[in-house]
């Protein structure tokens, strides 16, 4: 079983920053592209930022330069640093993984979430 975990939301003012992490566990062969993605207060999920294994990063127009997504293979983690937080960035901020697994002689690849964690900026 694989699971992805998210830490580091909360509440914070306008202009000011958050660090998110997520974690993958289990039964891990491989991790592919991992990213976060934001689903604001009665709004369709969104795609935020994403990295490949090997760093190439891409973000959604309305967070570059203030957001910055990296990751720690070693570690199977993925970071988002928040900086200049705006009240529309309200939003349950979830972590997306293509995880591989070893299944018996095979290699089964997969795409996990999170829980998700809220991150709330007030004006």
């Amino acid at each position: 079983q694989v699971q992805l975990v998210e830490s580091g939301g909360g509440l914070v003012q306008s202009g000011g920053s958050l660090r998110l992490s997520c974690a993958a566990s289990g039964s891990i062969f491989g991790i592919n592209t991992m990213g976060w993605y934001r689903q604001p207060p009665g709004k369709q999920r969104e795609l935020v930022a994403t990295i490949t294994r090997n760093g190439i990063t891409d973000y959604v127009d309305s967070v570059k330069g203030r957001f910055t997504i990296s990751r720690d293979n070693a570690k199977n983690a993925v970071y988002l640093q928040m900086n200049s937080l705006k009240p529309e960035d309200t939003a349950v901020y979830y972590c997306n993984a293509d995880i591989s697994r070893l299944n018996g002689v095979r290699i089964a690849t997969a795409n996990y979430w999170g829980q998700g964690t809220q991150v709330t900026v007030s004006s």
